[in-house]
């Protein structure tokens, strides 16, 4: 890849790090004011559609075959039902800073996956680019490294996290063959058709209160979930592992809780702390060393040197 092509790619990847970040709050507001899993439902079939409706508006769609089909199936079930419906239910309990720190773990535990299935290579500078993101995102939540009580909420969305990052996965396996918008709009398709039976079989209740009146802000945070962070968002996302691999990519997911914390600042005016902007420093420092970049830069000088 051309490296403009390359640096444009990462700059939209940051965009979708930045929404994602402020959605993780707009899934705080919702969770509380709306049953989790219909309202899962309906935001993932708002995306679904969005997703399908922009893809067919930009190109063609071609049958899968049966492998890819499978692989499709699999990442609508692990990266979407499972992993939205988790993490949903999990907010019901817990934080959204503690949620964003939880999430976090998907560059490493993605790139871990990456290695065992995909068979991509990890070096030692790309590990090390893992740490110190990780280790950042420690800083920014203000968490003590020594403490490792986990609640029911944090398992669970620690679970939806495992499963966002075997649907990453899954998802690079079939973009060698199938184009990744194409994938994103079936995947959240196949997705959407699950939560929704599940939401009517599991919690019909629910499905009748959403259905009740709500404040037009609900419906616009709603909205903006869907569409924004969920259908464009992945439609990105999906296109950059295609491009530049699985493990590239999911190290810029720690820059979500970075934004997460700067929205909370802004629209629940909490405070920002030296701790959190040191934490800001090691997520860069992990973005760099973990993209490869330094790797670039070391390679290119010795060349020079030589």
């Amino acid at each position: 890849m051309k490296k403009d092509s390359l640096l444009f790619n990462y700059l939209m990847v940051i965009l979708v790090m930045l929404i994602w970040g402020l959605n993780v709050v707009i899934l705080k507001v919702l969770v509380d004011e709306l049953p989790p899993l219909p309202m899962t439902a309906v935001r993932v079939t708002i995306a679904s559609i969005t997703a399908y409706l922009f893809i067919r508006m930009t190109q063609s769609f071609r049958r899968a075959t049966k492998n890819e089909f499978l692989l499709i199936v699999l990442s609508a079930v692990c990266g979407v039902i499972l992993h939205h419906l988790l993490l949903a239910v999990g907010l019901q309990t817990i934080n959204a800073s503690s949620a964003a720190l939880i999430l976090a773990l998907v560059p490493i535990t993605t790139a871990l996956f990456a290695t065992l299935f995909l068979k991509e290579a990890v070096t030692r500078l790309k590990f090390l680019g893992f740490v110190l993101a990780f280790a950042g995102v420690f800083f920014i939540q203000g968490a003590s490294f020594t403490s490792f009580n986990m609640s029911t909420g944090e398992l669970v969305v620690f679970i939806s996290m495992v499963a966002q990052a075997l649907g990453f996965i899954f998802t690079r396996k079939v973009t060698v063959t199938m184009d990744s918008r194409q994938v994103t709009a079936w995947s959240m398709l196949i997705g959407s058709f699950g939560l929704l039976i599940l939401s009517f079989v599991l919690d019909f209740e629910g499905v009748k209160e959403i259905t009740a009146p709500h404040s037009m802000y609900i419906y616009v945070l709603l909205i903006m979930s869907a569409v924004g962070a969920t259908a464009l968002g992945y439609i990105i996302y999906n296109a950059s592992i295609q491009k530049v691999g699985a493990s590239n990519t999911v190290v810029f997911n720690n820059l979500v809780p970075l934004f997460g914390l700067i929205f909370s600042s802004i629209f629940l005016n909490e405070i920002i702390t030296t701790e959190q902007i040191t934490g800001f420093i090691f997520i860069v420092a992990g973005i760099l060393f973990g993209t490869g970049y330094f790797e670039y830069i070391f390679s290119k000088y010795r060349k020079n040197k030589k």
